[in-house]
């Protein structure tokens, strides 16, 4: 559905998204073995506001992930909007700038300025909050006048509009054959409290659902794209969050997918405490699911239970990861350094645990404290908030800032270097990937999927197979994959590894920060912009 509010006037909207700075799990070094791919993951948010505005008014929508907005873009547009999270923060300013530069309108929506709107004072309009009756209220405004307001003005939704009237994201606004991987959304909320996490504050801890029948026409909505993904993630806050929901839609996408002949895999972030529902995860694995994030954060109990995580102590961790690879799904895992809980020894436990788990992605991150958590509550209650752009961290630890720094660089190293990354690939090839279903080839068999196999196969062994100083584990990862008839699976986790090598090469320099969440100084994001321009 479109806005149902009536408009007088044509408006011309630009929806830029920022840039991302590089990270763990965004996988920017492995692009380039790939040929076409530019970017992650589509941003559904901005894409279902684009779907929403006016019928009548002309919409323009850019990732910068893929390629910077141009001046002529600006030029075009009427109103220039745009969303992002706080790590994007220099970014969304700098869109600000070339926008106001051009003397266009501009307005924020999305997560950051919903959580710290006072981040943002130079954009005209801020909208805080979900899509709903402040959505409304801001296209009656920009239908009145593209006029700059004498002073900024906020619209605050008080009634969300529930996610039954979503209406279908916008996915012909983009390139969808430029993402390694497409995006969907089940779900908005969380039921937990997790103590570092903005999700309950932002969205409710009362999961809200589209219907089954909106997950299937947003499928074929994709499927019908030009150029339809091979993947796609479910970016609810908690895929079981209403672990009813999830059984009464599962059959669905089952269903879809037979209909179908399997065209596409699918990927999610839960609790590990899914591990408790083998009737859900049978469903998944039926439904071709083959990757999990889990937020383990540490394997420290005592830990958990002081960022509120007790969630993760339902089942025994090395249990419960056996049990999901047990169902085909490959487990990436969230860690956090900078617990307060933490000592000298959480470093080698963590080590212990990365070993046992055989997890082969772990996004590392230090403890960053984002607004409306009850993290920031407490550490602005103690005065352990900091502002220091030198420093990796918005948050006075406990133990030194360089001790933590030191024992994160020690750990990445450890568990990035080539010969492990690659032992846990070869892991998983036995513990994981046999468990997965047999699915038909046929819908598979296209033209830009042959190509792109072919471009990915000839760049693997070459730049990898040939050049990398790493290419003597890389091709005995190869050969057991081979002898164990897991030909499809050498290019998932070749890539994967290939990226994560690079990336902790990159952070061992110096030259990616230690937290996803604290963005890069405003030099470094303007030079990654370019580098976008160039490419």
């Amino acid at each position: 559905m479109h806005c149902p509010v009536p408009v007088q006037n044509v408006r011309r909207v630009l929806c830029v998204f920022p840039a991302y700075t590089p990270a763990f799990a965004t996988f920017e070094h492995a692009y380039a073995l790939m040929g076409d791919i530019r970017a992650f993951m589509p941003p559904q948010g901005l894409l279902v506001i684009a779907a929403y505005l006016p019928l009548r008014w002309e919409v323009r929508f850019i990732d910068e992930n893929i390629a910077p907005a141009k001046p002529s873009d600006f030029a075009w547009a009427d109103i220039v909007l745009v969303s992002g999270m706080h790590v994007q923060a220099p970014q969304i300013n700098a869109i600000n700038e070339r926008a106001k530069a051009a003397g266009k309108l501009t307005v924020l929506g999305g997560s950051s300025v919903s959580g710290a709107p006072d981040m943002y004072p130079a954009f005209d309009y801020l909208h805080v909050g979900e899509l709903g009756d402040a959505t409304d209220a801001l296209i009656v405004a920009l239908d009145a006048s593209v006029a700059a307001p004498a002073a900024q003005m906020r619209f605050e939704t008080k009634e969300r509009l529930p996610l039954a009237d979503f209406p279908l994201p916008a996915y012909e606004k983009v390139p969808l054959k430029r993402y390694l991987l497409s995006s969907i959304q089940f779900s908005s909320g969380c039921p937990y409290r997790c103590e570092f996490c903005d999700i309950p504050a932002l969205y409710g801890r009362q999961p809200r659902l589209k219907s089954p029948e909106q997950i299937i026409c947003e499928l074929d909505a994709m499927i019908a794209q030009p150029n339809p993904p091979t993947v796609i993630y479910f970016v609810d806050d908690n895929f079981i969050g209403n672990r009813k929901a999830a059984r009464e839609m599962l059959p669905h996408l089952v269903a879809w997918q037979k209909r179908h002949g399997y065209p596409i895999q699918f990927a999610c972030e839960a609790t590990l405490n899914i591990a408790k529902q083998p009737d859900i995860l049978e469903m998944m694995r039926q439904a071709a699911f083959i990757t999990i994030f889990v937020g383990i954060e540490t394997p420290e109990l005592e830990a958990l239970k002081s960022i509120v995580k007790e969630q993760n102590a339902a089942v025994p961790m090395l249990e419960g990861i056996r049990t999901l690879n047990s169902y085909g799904l490959e487990v990436t895992s969230g860690i956090i350094f900078g617990l307060d809980t933490e000592t000298a020894e959480s470093e080698k436990r963590l080590i212990e645990f990365v070993d046992a788990s055989q997890v082969p992605i772990l996004t590392m991150n230090l403890l960053q404290a984002l607004p409306k958590t009850p993290l920031w509550d407490r550490l602005a209650k103690a005065g352990r908030l900091v502002d220091d752009p030198n420093l990796e961290s918005n948050v006075r630890f406990l133990r030194p800032h360089d001790e933590i720094l030191a024992s994160w660089r020690r750990s990445i190293a450890y568990c990035y270097a080539p010969e492990r990354v690659f032992a846990r690939y070869r892991h998983q090839i036995e513990a994981t990937y046999a468990n997965r279903i047999k699915t038909p080839a046929r819908a598979k068999l296209t033209w830009r999927n042959i190509r792109r196999g072919l471009i990915l196969t000839f760049n693997l062994a070459v730049r990898i197979g040939i050049f990398a100083d790493y290419r003597r584990v890389f091709w005995a990862a190869v050969r057991h994959a081979l002898t164990r008839g897991r030909v499809e699976d050498i290019f998932g986790m070749t890539f994967v590894a290939h990226h994560l090598i690079l990336f902790t090469r990159d952070a061992l320099r110096g030259k990616e920060r230690a937290s996803f969440y604290t963005p890069k100084p405003v030099e470094a994001q303007s030079e990654m912009i370019e580098q976008k321009r160039v490419a």
